[in-house]
């Protein structure tokens, strides 16, 4: 059986007056549900600049966690999780069209993660991001949909240059710009003692990977982790929105796949 505990906060930083991320989770009710469904996190940054990012970023989450929630028994979550984005997307994008006559352009950022047996599902839209933390290290599990991070990505510029570029937040993807998006996902494995990070560009704008690594390592109280960690961004930076979730792998259950059907490995 996976056993995690998780955290989870939220901060304006020391410039913005509103908070335009929002987070969100889906926690089975009943242990047939760990198997059948599992568990899923969610945030999202709204996109700044652009009207009702917070509704944005509020309707891109709850969407996907109303989605979640119906999901039919079982379903694989490779293939669940980023139809889901997708349906968050479409919803944000009818949202901005209602907001007012003419419509209103509103977007936002979403990572999400599920978890069920020993595999974690990442999907992703924007340059929020989801870190793995093993033995005190840091490992970033999305690509920022950004156009200094689609350089980096393919080698045109180096990433301690992408880091410190000054249109390092312009986005080449966001959700409620259009009907569809183009959704990143990925399939990781997962071990008991690894922390799953999900944050917002105010947090590791303002702080190192290496350093929110740190942050959580030494902390065996997450909710302790986090709060810390909003402070070292407002610290460090604090001219933005930042938000966390935490979560940390107690135990994991090791399955194998037949015929879409799990079985206990030994």
């Amino acid at each position: 059986m996976l056993d995690l505990e998780f955290a989870q906060a939220s901060d304006c930083g020391r410039v913005r007056d509103h908070n335009e991320d929002y987070l969100g989770y889906v926690l089975p009710e009943a242990p047939e549900q760990e198997y059948s469904r599992g568990w899923l996190f969610a945030l999202a940054d709204g996109v700044g600049g652009q009207e009702k990012g917070e509704v944005a970023s509020r309707t891109a989450v709850e969407t996907l966690l109303a989605g979640f929630r119906r999901a039919a028994r079982g379903e694989q979550l490779r293939s669940l999780l980023p139809r889901l984005v997708q349906a968050a997307n479409e919803k944000v994008f009818e949202t901005g069209l209602t907001c007012r006559p003419g419509g209103a352009a509103i977007a936002t950022t979403l990572v999400a993660c599920a978890l069920r047996f020993d595999r974690v599902v990442v999907s992703h839209v924007g340059d929020s991001r989801c870190y793995s933390i093993r033995h005190g290290h840091a490992t970033a599990l999305t690509r920022d949909h950004t156009r200094v991070g689609e350089h980096a990505h393919f080698g045109l510029i180096p990433a301690r240059d992408a880091a410190a570029a000054e249109n390092r937040h312009v986005l080449t993807r966001s959700l409620g710009n259009g009907m569809f998006v183009g959704v990143d996902t990925s399939d990781h494995q997962v071990l008991s003692g690894d922390v799953l990070l999900l944050c917002s560009d105010g947090l590791y704008g303002a702080i190192p990977a290496s350093e929110m690594a740190h942050i959580v390592t030494r902390n065996t109280d997450l909710s302790a982790a986090a709060r810390e960690l909003i402070a070292a961004a407002n610290e460090n930076d604090g001219s933005d929105n930042v938000s966390v979730q935490l979560i940390r792998l107690r135990s994991v259950e090791r399955v194998g796949m037949y015929r879409g059907r799990p079985y206990k490995l030994a």
